[in-house]
């Protein structure tokens, strides 16, 4: 059985970083002239509270740049049990909804409140139950405000018991990406710059080494090719993931059930943990995702396939939305061959327990100390 398919990884165009940006210089200080002119002219007397007069009153340019000084150099005190950054908050809503009101329209002024209310949210994990319901439908409305297909939009727990792993058959693999072909539609990977998450590689036979040293990520013929094998590489969802460590502002973590995961909304975009994975598993957005309305999935996780954007980075999650549903990923329900596994390594009689307890299973760079739980054999 022979195929082909037109799928290629690398960096495409699209990938690369966009073209050095300039940012505008700050404009420059007030001049000095008036300070400096004759004190008759333009200053008060020195003894002002004997004679009555009254020194010159601040310009209205000066007056908001000194009180932002004065906020950042000195904490004020909160007044009636508000702090200043929720008081800035209510008046900076206070001006959007003057703004909404004034250009008449009041789904204007619902897309404000719910845009400043996302950008004031938690880190996912310190959310409270009702925090979580409250931004799923935040998000539901935002979506739908934009004409975009309604998500649902999930916000499950890891199961109790549970420890996902994943072994991959070498023997089986024909190299058809039918798994890359899933995994796109699946988690609503950008189209524009034709992102994977799974990449594919063809080896020759004899060649094979677990850095991967003579491996072709990027073939484009009829598969499978005399003399070679196929491997797929994703997210190992490490037990000791070095992507986690590096993250400065928490926005990646592992769950209980063993996946590493991301809060979109909390990456900074540094790429701290794209430069510590060892296993190529991290993809940045370098430009807004692009999903055709049509091909949208609506079935969502707000740790997956949840819409993201410009400056984040983004992984297989093992298809959070389906693993924690009792569902395979879609990449090993889309093998044609059955080369995929994936089960409960907490389970004594699933299949991905017995494939370690009977087959000579490796991982890649086991030195390293990653402890992936993504395993290859061959029968």
């Amino acid at each position: 059985m022979s195929r082909t398919k037109a799928f290629l990884f690398g960096q495409t165009a699209e990938h690369q970083p966009p073209e050095e940006y300039t940012y505008p210089l700050l404009p420059p200080p007030q001049s000095t002239q008036a300070a400096s002119a004759s004190p008759s002219s333009t200053s008060a007397c020195a003894a002002p509270s004997s004679c009555g007069c009254q020194p010159p009153k601040p310009t209205a340019v000066d007056t908001p740049y000194k009180a932002l000084l004065k906020a950042d150099l000195q904490e004020a005190e909160p007044a009636d049990g508000i702090s200043r950054r929720e008081m800035l908050q209510h008046l900076l809503i206070g001006v959007a909804a003057t703004a909404a009101v004034a250009s008449g329209c009041s789904e204007n002024l619902e897309k404000g409140s719910l845009n400043w209310e996302e950008y004031f949210k938690k880190n996912y994990r310190v959310m409270t139950a009702q925090e979580r319901t409250d931004t799923v439908q935040r998000l539901e409305r935002l979506a739908q405000m934009r004409n975009e297909k309604k998500p649902s939009i999930q916000t499950k727990n890891a199961i109790p018991g549970v420890l996902y792993g994943y072994a991959f058959n070498i023997s089986k693999c024909k190299g058809y990406m039918d798994c890359v072909e899933a995994c796109i539609k699946e988690n609503n990977l950008d189209r524009k710059s034709g992102m994977q998450y799974i990449r594919m590689f063809e080896i020759e036979k004899g060649k094979f080494n677990v850095n991967l040293d003579h491996a072709d990520g990027t073939y484009h013929h009829e598969v499978p090719a005399a003399g070679h094998v196929y491997m797929g590489t994703q997210c190992f969802q490490c037990e000791n993931p070095p992507c986690v460590a590096v993250c400065p502002v928490g926005a990646t973590w592992k769950e209980d059930d063993g996946i590493v995961v991301i809060d979109y909304d909390w990456c900074i975009g540094c790429r701290y943990c794209q430069s510590a994975c060892p296993y190529w598993a991290r993809r940045f957005n370098w430009h807004e995702p692009v999903v055709p309305n049509t091909e949208v999935n609506p079935i969502q996780h707000y740790l997956g396939n949840r819409k993201r954007k410009k400056g984040v980075m983004e992984k297989c999650t093992f298809c959070i939305q389906r693993s924690r549903d009792g569902k395979l990923p879609a990449c090993a329900e889309a093998c044609p061959t059955g080369a995929r596994v994936f089960g409960n390594l907490l389970d004594p009689n699933s299949e991905i327990r017995y494939v370690l307890a009977n087959k000579k299973v490796f991982r890649l760079k086991e030195d390293l100390g990653t402890e992936p739980k993504f395993w290859y054999f061959m029968d």
